[in-house]
């Protein structure tokens, strides 16, 4: 069953008040939210723009859809943009187990449901490119394409290393107010840079409120989830660009092993100054990146394939 809240929302309620005026436009712009039942769970989805053909932006671990509200309009004209909140995440349901094959298959129902027409181009971060990788191979031929930023893919991602060895991610704790809660907010791997309007937002949006006080949207267990990168050995079906986080957790030999993974038509290229999380201290660069590839992509959609073919590497500035 498919559900899309026709009305729209104004998301006001978290700007500081010496934001940045595109943040507090972007947060201010019509959204939509919906659901979309996969496979017995309800997928939560947030979406911007006209429908038609669009992208899906996808959360790293334990984060959510809200993390792109200051992201998502400004790819929204003249274009569908979805967020989803994969299981165990945000406000779609928990399951017993997770695997990043059905959480690809959730970001196709979103998509669908979400007012997307056509193939998508799937644009994911951390946890969320492994899910587009992954759907990269399983679904290539359903997708225009995938953009991973600062993903580690073959390796664990800084969510589940902090969980293996138990600094972060334990039993969920609850706090007697939302203050205290959003006092506890980190994080993984810890970041110290970022837009304080950005910032404030995501913590204000990650929270819940629970018998007793208030506590975090996420289910501890996704991270117990049954892997699908044994399909990553091959190559990816659809076109693949990948945005490196020039603080991030990728190394330089990671980055090596993995130029491997992408094709040879891939387009390859850093952001300057940036965490891991782009989107909190460096989200402007973030979307410039990201605009020039649906650029480039469009561009190359509309010549012949041996006119578009070739490699492209560089550095983002916005």
């Amino acid at each position: 069953m498919n559900r899309l809240t026709t009305m729209y929302v104004r998301s006001m309620s978290n700007v500081v008040e010496d934001a940045p005026g595109w943040f507090t436009r972007a947060l201010a712009a019509p959204v939509e939210t919906g659901s979309v039942e996969v496979e017995g769970a309800s997928v939560h989805f947030r979406a911007w723009g006209p429908a038609g053909p669009g992208i899906v932006l996808i959360h790293g671990g334990a984060a959510h859809s809200r993390w792109w509200d200051h992201i998502a309009p400004q790819f929204a004209e003249g274009r569908r943009v979805v967020a989803l909140d994969l299981t165990g995440h945000g406000d779609s349901d928990t399951r017993d187990a997770y695997a990043m094959s059905q959480w690809a298959r959730e970001v196709l129902a979103a998509a669908e449901a979400g007012g997307i027409d056509g193939k998508p181009i799937l644009v994911g971060h951390s946890m969320g490119g492994i899910v587009s990788f992954v759907a990269s191979h399983l679904h290539g031929e359903l997708l225009d394409g995938v953009v991973i930023i600062d993903s580690p893919l073959k390796a664990r991602t800084p969510e589940e290393e902090a969980a293996r060895r138990q600094n972060a991610f334990g039993p969920k704790k609850v706090y007697p107010t939302r203050e205290d809660a959003m006092g506890r907010f980190r994080f993984v791997p810890p970041q110290d840079s970022g837009l304080p309007a950005v910032r404030d937002h995501v913590a204000a949006t990650s929270m819940e409120e629970v018998e007793g006080g208030w506590s975090w949207k996420f289910d501890p267990n996704f991270f117990l989830r049954v892997g699908a990168e044994d399909v990553l050995d091959s190559e990816p079906r659809c076109r693949v660009a990948y945005f490196r986080a020039e603080n991030g957790i990728v190394s330089d030999r990671l980055m090596e092993h993995m130029r491997g993974l992408f094709g040879t038509e891939a387009i390859v290229a850093e952001i300057p100054e940036a965490g891991h999380h782009v989107m909190i201290d460096q989200p402007l660069q973030l979307v410039t990146g990201v605009r020039t590839v649906l650029s480039a992509w469009s561009v190359a959609s509309q010549v012949p394939v041996d006119q578009a073919a070739g490699n492209v590497e560089g550095r983002v500035e916005a």
